[in-house]
């Protein structure tokens, strides 16, 4: 993966990706990214939404109805137990 690429910017300041980046980082047009500056440096970052990264990126655990199900009823009992 590249680290640093010269690019320019285009008209109405616009910054076009490379390639490279594009794909590793997943992103589509319209896509949104958060911009920083940091020490007179641009830092993009993308944001995420949990359904988008759910949709695009690859499962990385799998559950039953069952198991969410037990997850949830104790999730509920842990809260209420905690409620005032």
């Amino acid at each position: 993966m590249i680290q640093e690429r010269e690019i320019k910017v285009g008209k109405k300041y616009a910054l076009y990706l490379p390639i490279e980046v594009v794909k590793t980082l997943n992103l589509r047009e319209g896509d949104r990214m958060l911009l920083s500056l940091s020490e007179g440096r641009i830092i993009l970052t993308p944001i995420r939404e949990p359904l988008d990264m759910a949709l695009r990126e690859g499962k990385f655990d799998s559950y039953t109805p069952e198991e969410v199900e037990a997850i949830s009823l104790e999730e509920q009992r842990r809260r209420i137990g905690n409620s005032p």
